[in-house]
This record gives structure tokens, C-alpha cells and sequence, in this order.
């Protein structure tokens, strides 16, 4: 005989010896029904195990309570501050995520973004990839909610919520220059990704600012999930076989670190003879040894703030779309000393 695997408003009824309909009552606390015989039903209900089959109230409301994460590397800590922050507000406002993490794979991303819809999640937080669009301009045309979070794309309409990275990429490089650098390198991300390009821009205005002629952007070419550190550390290694440099700004702490480690296995001193600035200012950042100059995001600001711009598309799918640029500040430990 097959196991029944649900409990049902039928099961309860029987156990209970009423109708269907006043069972459903009961589980919907509706005031219409007699509260000791309520009180025997849910003490029925929780007895046998009984979970609510949200399908039905999906199918009347149109609204499944859900909104699912899409988002590149679950093990950078980036990118768990940032949920922490939207599952705050989620739970505040009485939805559920879903998370799933593409590895920095567009194929997954389509593939989330396919899997999400099916689940009838009611919008998407996207971390986009950005070596390809297609995927969120069908969002967009078939008006499903979404929200792009931490890159944003020029001269579209849709919604989306970024840090201020022309302004850390300028704090990050004019801080080594304050600190006396003279040669300092950028290990920026992927050319298609418009964090590390607006980085780069104000990387390049403190040089400009500062009349610094000595400029070089090194774009890793792939970032593989839970590769940055490696990535760093492979790239210091070969710049500084061919040249001398006294300063070196990563796109993100995890690059920073394996920075820091490919120069302490040349026996380089961080920071007497080389300082490094990262960005993100991850948790880890304070313990890293020497502790990391960092540009400040304020992830769990941005967890909260995308959450509800969400909502805010899924209670009205037509009105004004949103660009919010959050502040950064930098930093300073002792890896610029």
C-alpha cells in the first residue's frame, strides 16, 4: 500500500468529525466558527502534521509570498551579507526567498531565472553576470518583477541598486597616493562587468587628479566561483616577476588577499614595500593579517533596500522604475600603513 505523503483538510475533518468547510475556517482563522471547536481542530491538525498547501492560495491571489535570489558565488561572503539584508526585510514584510547561486555561469542564470518563474516566485533580486542580456530582457518584456542588484546597465528601464563605484575606485587609489605610491596597479574584474568598470574610472581620476602617469588595469578573464583569492595571487605573482610596484588596488578583499599572500611568498613586506586597498569590507577583512584597507559597501543596506524595491514593483508592476546609488566609504588598516 502506498504511504499517503500530505496531510489533508480531509484527513482533519474525518479526525475531527467535522466538515470540510469548517476545517478550512478553522486553518484560515476565519470568526465565524466556534472557538473551542476551532481550538480541537488546530490541535488536530498540528497532532497529524498538517501543512497548508500554498497552490491554492496561489492560484486565487496570484501571489505566492516567494521572491526568489539569483546570485554568483555563494562562497563569497559579499554576496551572504547582501542576503542577510534582504531576508531581514522579507521576513519583516512575511515573504520567503529562494536563493540560487550560478557560479558565475550565464547558462545558470537563464536556468534560475526559468526555474524561479516555474516555482511562481513572485519577483527576482538578480546579481547579474552581464556577458549577455537576453535572459533579463525577457523579464522585462513579459513585465515580470525584477530588480538588478550591485551592477547596473545604462539607459535601461528597469529597476536597480548599486554602490557609488566611481567614488571607491577614486577613495581606494587616491588613499595609495596620499600614502606615497607612485606605481600603483588595478585588478579589476571581467571587462563586462560595470562594477569593476566603474571602479576602474575613478582609479583612473586620481591618477589623472594627481598627474600620476603610471597606470595599469589588469581584467581577470574569468572569475570562477570561489577562485578570487587564487586569481589574485597568480596575477601579483607574474607583475611582480616583470616590474617594481608600491601600491596595488583589487577589485574585491578576496582578490586583496591573495594578493597579499603572493607577496609574502616573494618576501615583499605589505605594507613597507607594497600597500593594498581592497573593496567590499567583508568580515574578514578586520582578522586578515595584516588587517585590509578596504573601501566600505554597506551590504546589509543593500539587502534591505533591493528587497523593497521589489515589492515595491510586485504591488505595482507599472509604476516609475527605480536607480538608487548607495554611498562607500573607505577603510584604513594596516595593509596601507
Amino acid at each position: 500500500m502506498k504511504q499517503k505523503k500530505y496531510v489533508t483538510i480531509k484527513d482533519i475533518s474525518k479526525a475531527v468529525g467535522v466538515s470540510i468547510n469548517t476545517v478550512s475556517r478553522a486553518l484560515n482563522d476565519k470568526p465565524d466558527i466556534n472557538e473551542k471547536t476551532k481550538e480541537k481542530i488546530l490541535e488536530k491538525a498540528k497532532e497529524l502534521g498538517y501543512i497548508k498547501n500554498s497552490f491554492g492560495s496561489i492560484l486565487k491571489t496570484q501571489r505566492s509570498k516567494i521572491i526568489g535570489v539569483i546570485i554568483p558565488d555563494s562562497s563569497n561572503p559579499f554576496f551572504s551579507e547582501v542576503f542577510k539584508g534582504i531576508e531581514e526585510e522579507a521576513r519583516k514584510n512575511d515573504y520567503q526567498t529562494m536563493i540560487i547561486n550560478t557560479e558565475g555561469k550565464y547558462s545558470f542564470e537563464e536556468k534560475a531565472i526559468s526555474t524561479l518563474i516555474e516555482r511562481r516566485v513572485d519577483g527576482i533580486l538578480l546579481f547579474p553576470m552581464q556577458n549577455k542580456y537576453e535572459d533579463i530582457e525577457k523579464l522585462l518584456t513579459k513585465k515580470y518583477p525584477v530588480v538588478l542588484v550591485g551592477r547596473g546597465v545604462e539607459n535601461w528601464n528597469v529597476d536597480e541598486i548599486y554602490n557609488n563605484e566611481i567614488k571607491g575606485g577614486f577613495l581606494a587609489t587616491e588613499h595609495l597616493i596620499k600614502k606615497g605610491c607612485k606605481k600603483i596597479i588595478m585588478i579589476s574584474a571581467e571587462k563586462f562587468n560595470t562594477a569593476g568598470k566603474n571602479r576602474e574610472l575613478g582609479y583612473l581620476k586620481a591618477l589623472e587628479e594627481n598627474k600620476i602617469e603610471y597606470k595599469n588595469i589588469v581584467n581577470i578573464n574569468k572569475l570562477h566561483e570561489g577562485l578570487y583569492f587564487e586569481e589574485g595571487e597568480n596575477i601579483v605573482q607574474k607583475i611582480v616577476d616583470k616590474e617594481k610596484v608600491d601600491g596595488i588596488f583589487c577589485y574585491n578583499d578576496l582578490i586583496a588577499y591573495g594578493a597579499i599572500e603572493s607577496l609574502k611568498k616573494k618576501n615583499i613586506n605589505v605594507p613597507n614595500d607594497v600597500k593594498v586597498v581592497g573593496y567590499d569590507d567583508i568580515r574578514f577583512s578586520k582578522i586578515f593579517s595584516p588587517s585590509l584597507t578596504t573601501i566600505f559597501v554597506n551590504k546589509i543596506k543593500m539587502g534591505k533596500e533591493a528587497f523593497n524595491m521589489l515589492k515595491r514593483r510586485i504591488e505595482n508592476i507599472d509604476s516609475t522604475t527605480m536607480q538608487i546609488t548607495l554611498d562607500v566609504e573607505l577603510i584604513e588598516r594596516k595593509s596601507t600603513e
